[in-house]
């Protein structure tokens, strides 16, 4: 009996002590709490009664001689050992039960709850493959933006009742540059999720279309977004997107047009209603029929699925055409939104403006009536009173604002125009370091070849020509960056890049550019070179023979934070570069070897970085490639006819092209010339493409 009893008490202690462990690794829900709360009132009931029968059973020590001991020692055994004895074993081995099913249940659990993380990881690793760009991050910083209020007239029009209310309507949403389209656009996703959240059968789609984002939002990027949206709802996840996947990444391919229809033809089936929402269709590009596409696909949608679609536009003939016979509801800032809005920031104008009831009653109602529908002319307004230091001042500019709406009623682009210049105006009237700072951030915002990331930004104005590494003291605050342009930058938190508060603006300074930044693309290919040049990029290791060949891939590990310029730099360099004056920075890095082995694997491969995800760092492999390949690879004539003598014309690179092959392929034919006349091989071709200078 007492055997059994010790064996039943040894694995209650060990299930106990692993109930302690488990307790202080995991967090529990109230019912699991109290459940465990209840076997340890037991467990402690059961021990202590054991202890005491125990206690009791001591007093039978086999010194006791006497026969009245000896009496009293058997009285107790078995008084202890036929009840007690089996009552406690039966209350140990019940609570080890218990025990046991609370341990078993928590691990069912564990194990659940692994698998559904492990699927949720699964899930994600399958949309970010279909596509990178997360329109509910853009959506989320969108909507942040809105001001209380804004917007209820849309949402409590005829036309957008009808469009929500009844099946497979499209509303055609135009209206005029900077009339607020895109908040407006995430209003209504902001209100369709709300209405809807507690349907899951219903999904509400949305793109946001941008003009310095149409690399990225090509045809089949932007279906690939609708089939990510519409799968990312359903549970458990459609297996037709799990099949693309494992169909492709295992080979490395993209699918094409044909596959991803098919698979939105599918996924659509799933949901009862659809709601897509497409903002500033007038940005999605219209080169290689990508809007076409676009409008094709979802209008085939719609014919075969119960598919709404809202798109809103500027006034485009091409795109009102297509929307003829559409229901429209034009799109403007309402004189109440705008009202709005200033009240909201009245609090940013100097005190004596908040002092006085009647000054903020004439800056509501003349920027509402100036802007005439423009809620960015609103926003340009209201920035130009801050600096404002008296009532006289304020009227006279108000008066300004009444002026310029009553000369351009017909021409808001005119008034944009004006506004931008007065802006500029602005900044120029600035200290010299502030204006200083805000022509670099406008110059390289303006002119880089894709958008920028604010970190990116900061390196590249912190790069100081002809210094061989980064100064830290020499990094701009990136609010100060946004701050002295005086309100024509902003930051767009759902993609993380440093942007022009408006297209109008990029249109205006690509127009102006010879009068703000006559000397832009000298300047971003002095700083990218510069930057490519630091010996810190230079390759760790190569093993050089007569011909500058190589056995092995070059390598080189760099911390990915610690490099956030590179890419940029390394990709579009030469792009800055054509059609400017050589200059010594390109000809010093086009003869480094080491910082060409470094920059041209990214250049060369279309921008590809390699990266380590368990150290977290990128790794560039490279091979053979020579200033006199990237010269004639982005048509650098000028460059190409400094570095000749450098290297060997016929060099090929680990694909096999050579300088002339590469200028052949990009059709740079005076490259080629240049390259034939100075003794380069005419039958000179790349083993891999076949490629000859001449056909």
């Amino acid at each position: 009996m007492e055997a059994k009893l010790l064996i039943r008490v040894r694995n209650l202690s060990i299930i106990l002590q692993d109930v302690d462990i488990t307790l202080s690794e995991q967090e529990f829900d109230d019912k699991r709490n109290n459940s465990l709360l209840d076997i340890a009132k037991s467990c402690r009931s059961v021990l202590e009664d054991l202890e005491n029968a125990l206690s009791r059973y001591s007093e039978l020590s086999f010194k006791q001689t006497t026969i009245n001991q000896r009496a009293k020692r058997v009285w107790k055994r078995l008084t202890w050992e036929p009840n007690g004895i089996c009552d406690i074993r039966s209350r140990v081995t019940s609570n080890i039960v218990s025990l046991n099913a609370f341990n078993q249940n928590l691990a069912n659990k564990n194990v659940a709850k692994l698998l559904s993380k492990q699927g949720d990881q699964n899930r994600r690793e399958i949309l970010d493959w279909l596509t990178p760009i997360d329109y509910s991050s853009q959506q989320a910083d969108f909507i942040s933006r809105r001001q209380p209020g804004t917007g209820r007239w849309l949402l409590s029009s005829p036309e957008y009742e009808r469009w929500v209310k009844y099946k497979k309507r499209t509303l055609f949403c135009p209206g005029i540059p900077g009339a607020g389209k895109t908040i407006l656009a995430s209003i209504v996703v902001d209100h369709l999720s709300s209405r809807f959240q507690n349907d899951s059968t219903v999904c509400i789609v949305c793109l946001y279309c941008n003009f310095r984002q149409q690399s990225e939002q090509n045809a089949i990027d932007l279906k690939l977004s609708l089939v990510k949206q519409l799968a990312e709802g359903l549970s458990p996840f459609p297996n037709a997107v799990k099949e693309l996947f494992d169909r492709h990444e295992s080979e490395k391919t993209r699918p094409s047009e044909d596959e991803v229809l098919s698979i939105l033809r599918k996924i659509a089936s799933d949901h009862s209603k659809i709601f897509i929402i497409v903002d500033a269709l007038d940005e999605c590009q219209a080169s290689n029929h990508c809007r076409t596409k676009l409008l094709s696909c979802i209008f085939n949608l719609q014919d075969q699925q119960n598919v709404n679609i809202l798109v809103t536009s500027r006034h485009l003939p091409d795109i009102e055409e297509i929307f003829a016979k559409c229901p429209k509801l034009e799109i403007c800032a309402s004189r109440d939104d705008v009202r709005r809005y200033l009240e909201s920031r009245m609090d940013e104008l100097p005190p004596f403006v908040l002092r006085s009831p009647e000054i903020r009653s004439e800056i509501i109602s003349t920027i509402s009536e100036a802007a005439d529908g423009m809620f960015l002319l609103a926003q340009i307004y209201f920035g130009f009173l801050d600096d404002k230091t008296s009532a006289k001042a304020i009227k006279a500019a108000l008066k300004e604002f009444k002026r310029n709406g009553d000369l351009d009623k017909d021409n808001r682009m005119r008034t944009l125009t004006n506004a931008y210049g007065q802006t500029m105006e602005r900044i120029n009237g600035q200290k010299q370091g502030h204006k200083n700072l805000a022509m670099q951030v406008l110059l390289w915002i303006t002119c880089a070849k894709r958008p920028l990331a604010p970190l990116e930004l900061q390196y590249a104005l912190a790069v100081e020509i002809g210094e061989k590494e980064l100064d830290e003291d020499n990094f701009p605050e990136i609010e100060q960056m946004v701050s002295v342009c005086a309100g024509l930058v902003t930051i767009d938190r759902g993609t993380n890049i440093i942007r022009l508060v408006h297209y109008t603006a990029q249109e205006y300074f690509e127009k102006m550019q010879s009068q703000w930044f006559p000397e832009a693309q000298l300047i971003i290919t002095k700083v990218c070179v510069t930057y490519l040049s630091f010996p810190r990029f230079a390759v760790a290791h190569y093993e050089k023979d007569d011909d500058f060949g190589a056995t092995e891939d070059f390598t080189l590990d760099w911390k990915l934070e610690s490099v956030p310029l590179y890419h940029y730099a390394a990709t579009n360099w030469g792009y800055h570069a054509y059609g400017i004056p050589v200059c010594q920075e390109v000809i010093s890095f086009l003869k480094n070897r080491a910082q060409i082995a470094a920059a041209s694997r990214v250049a060369l491969e279309g921008g590809r970085v390699y990266r380590r995800p368990a150290a977290g760092e990128v790794r560039i492999y490279l091979k053979k490639v020579t200033g006199l390949h990237l010269a004639a690879y982005f048509g650098l004539e000028d460059s190409v006819r400094h570095i000749m003598g450098e290297y060997g014309l016929d060099e090929d690179d680990s694909r096999g092209q050579t300088p002339s092959s590469w200028a052949a392929e990009n059709g740079c034919e005076a490259i080629v010339r240049l390259l034939l006349e100075a003794g380069a091989g005419i039958e000179s071709k790349s083993r891999t493409r076949g490629q000859t200078p001449y056909p």
